[in-house]
């Protein structure tokens, strides 16, 4: 886990250690524990690395790590390292050091581009090859590990120069312009919209890119020529509602068992974060199960908590902590943190924030931090792949009423008895009748809230009607919107903010539930394997039964990640910063200054309209 930056360029005078010191020094959160730095003897390429050690903390280990007629640099793990080394060690490769990052160089060696396939791991690394003068970029399949360039072209395909980093903020170190890109901000600040865009490559900021999750890069140094293509495609066969499910159950038990085992692998001290729910539940008791979770795990695990909040969950988080007889570190975050933190959050974020959430997340990461944990395990990804935000269970009735409306009845009674249907209504008959009709019309509603927001600066909105704004096509039925969100659009941003918040703190999180075979798995499965009975995330219940609590496993409701936003929101240190970011933004031009004059809307967490929240996210961006 580190920061990797890096330049190429037709001028070798911009090819400088000077520069690449500046954007290692942006990175140096990423990787306190070293430095280095190798460029090209033309001058026509350099890289800066910043080293956080979780694997062989020895010298030998630093990067850019030379193997072979390979230069590579590695941001993320391996985490099937061993399994590869033996494979390719009898094949003839020889390793020096005890960590993963040369695995990827021999993997190169023997399989091309297809060594990826063999990886499973998160990720964004570069490889420079010495014979053929070519630079190998990937990234991993769900985008775990960021990878953001700037390209400026001589013509289509072709650069003159070629920056790339983990984060942005290496590009502002040396000189770069901070530019919001209007096509991002207005969907922002009006609909709260920071995924779903047709173009994946755009990021909040002109000219900054990103490669998009399971993509590569392959740039001829020589030619300055570039080429991006997809090389992750979810290998997913259907399988028979008829096959045994006891059978399944295990395969899916042992598949999410191997992913937890693989992602202990570590040198430096381990925990786990734990909310109330079964996600983090699971990958403590798989942990607690295990014959031997490794030296470096310390059996602790850290839990947020908001005394008086109706969703707060440390009941049920020290319930699953004694179960297990895990150590628990609690930390009660207030109105107080966010005034202390909400800068350095952002600094570190770099884009827009859906709630404050992400807050939290970033202090029970520094609370880790404290306790000299380096590798935490988290549960990100498992509602995504497993259907427990409750507006799956609105598609996934929509598909029943389509298609079988006697279980359709069965299933909606059951899911608003035990709370996972927020509502049902009208709108969802239609819906499920007429899904593609239904689907266009609140595309049409989405572009029509742009344009008649009446908050948004005039010349802005004059400069965002001049685009030609293209979303992404919103899917049609339950299994099409878990794809969605799991491959595309919806996780990624949960991804971005993990990785910001664990980089902050200088500790690498680790996310069992998105092992590619699991997943794949799981998306094989029958629908109803993800939702039976009037309980989402059927098959991981059905997996964990006499592994924890029995309130844990069939408890009622989805309780998000969520912090008393809206009482948070009431008191006057936050709204004196709302205030401050709603006149920054009249400033610059992006609101109205109405604005100045209407109330402050103390909305929660996931509210729709959650305005004064973006506005203090982008303006505190403007910074």
């Amino acid at each position: 886990m580190c920061g990797i930056a890096g330049i190429i360029s037709t001028d070798s005078s911009q090819v400088s250690l000077p520069q690449l010191s500046r954007m290692a020094v942006a990175l140096s959160h990423r990787g306190p524990d070293g430095e280095g730095f190798w460029i090209h003897d033309e001058g026509l390429c350099g890289f800066a690395h910043r080293r956080l050690s979780i694997l062989d903390k020895t010298p030998k280990a630093a990067q850019p790590l030379h193997y072979m007629h390979y230069i590579i640099m590695l941001n993320g793990e391996i985490y099937n390292y061993l399994e590869l080394k033996e494979y390719l060690i009898k094949k003839g490769y020889t390793f020096f050091t005890e960590g993963d990052t040369e695995i990827i160089p021999a993997a190169f060696d023997h399989w091309g581009k297809d060594c990826l396939h063999q990886f499973d791991g998160m990720f964004a690394f570069v490889l420079y090859d010495k014979n053929t003068h070519e630079l190998f970029i990937a990234r991993d399949r769900f985008g775990e590990k960021p990878f953001y360039y700037i390209l400026e072209k001589k013509q289509e395909c072709i650069f003159d120069n070629f920056i790339f980093a983990s984060e942005m903020k290496a590009f502002w170190a040396i000189g770069y312009p901070k530019e919001f890109d209007v096509e991002r901000l207005l969907p922002y600040l009006v609909l709260g919209k920071i995924t779903g865009f047709a173009d994946k490559k755009n990021t909040f900021y002109k000219n900054i890119f990103s490669l998009p999750q399971g993509h590569s890069m392959t740039i001829q140094l020589k030619s300055h020529r570039l080429e991006i293509e997809k090389w992750y495609q979810p290998t997913i066969t259907k399988i028979s509602q008829d096959k045994e499910e006891t059978l399944l159950i295990k395969e899916f038990y042992s598949l999410l068992e191997t992913s937890v085992n693989r992602r202990l692998r570590s040198h430096v001290n381990t925990g786990n974060s734990l909310s109330g729910g079964i996600d983090s539940a699971t990958i403590a008791a798989m942990i607690h199960n295990m014959k031997s979770p490794g030296a470096f795990w310390k059996n602790i695990c850290f839990t947020a908590s908001f005394p008086g909040f109706e969703k707060d969950e440390l009941e049920k988080s020290k319930e699953v902590a004694t179960f297990l007889d895990i150590q628990q570190e609690i930390l009660y975050p207030s109105e107080n943190d966010w005034a202390e933190n909400f800068d350095t959050l952002m600094y570190h974020q770099e884009e827009p924030l859906q709630s404050s959430s992400v807050l939290t997340q970033f202090l029970v990461y520094r609370k880790a931090k404290e306790h000299n944990i380096r590798v935490i395990l988290d549960g990100q990804g498992a509602d995504e792949i497993l259907g427990g935000y409750t507006k799956y269970t609105r598609w996934f009735l929509q598909d029943l009423w389509r298609n079988n409306k006697t279980l359709f009845h069965l299933e909606k009674q059951q899911l608003s008895k035990n709370r996972f249907l927020e509502k049902w209504d009208m709108r969802d008959y239609l819906t499920a009748t007429f899904p593609k009709t239904i689907v266009a019309a609140y595309n049409i509603s989405q572009k029509r809230k742009l344009k008649s927001s009446g908050f948004i600066h005039p010349e802005l909105m004059e400069e965002f009607l001049e685009k030609d704004l293209s979303l992404q096509k919103i899917p049609i039925g339950f299994s099409e919107q878990l794809t969605e969100s799991s491959f595309h659009s919806g996780l990624d941003e949960l991804l971005r903010y993990a990785d910001r918040n664990s980089m902050a703190n200088s500790l690498e999180v680790r996310l069992p539930f998105l092992n590619h075979a699991f997943v794949e798995f799981i998306f094989s499965m029958p629908d109803n394997f993800k939702i039976r009975n009037g309980y989402t995330k059927w098959m991981l219940r059905q997996a964990m039964k006499n592994k924890l609590p029995e309130k844990i496993i069939w408890a009622k409701g989805k309780t998000g990640y969520e912090p008393p936003q809206e009482n948070w929101m009431k008191s006057k240190m936050i709204q004196d910063m709302v205030m401050s970011a709603r006149k920054k933004l009249v400033d610059h031009k992006i609101l109205n200054k109405a604005i100045m004059h209407q109330n402050i809307m103390a909305k929660s967490a996931h509210a729709p309209e959650n305005f004064d929240w973006r506005f203090l996210c982008a303006a505190t961006l403007l910074k």
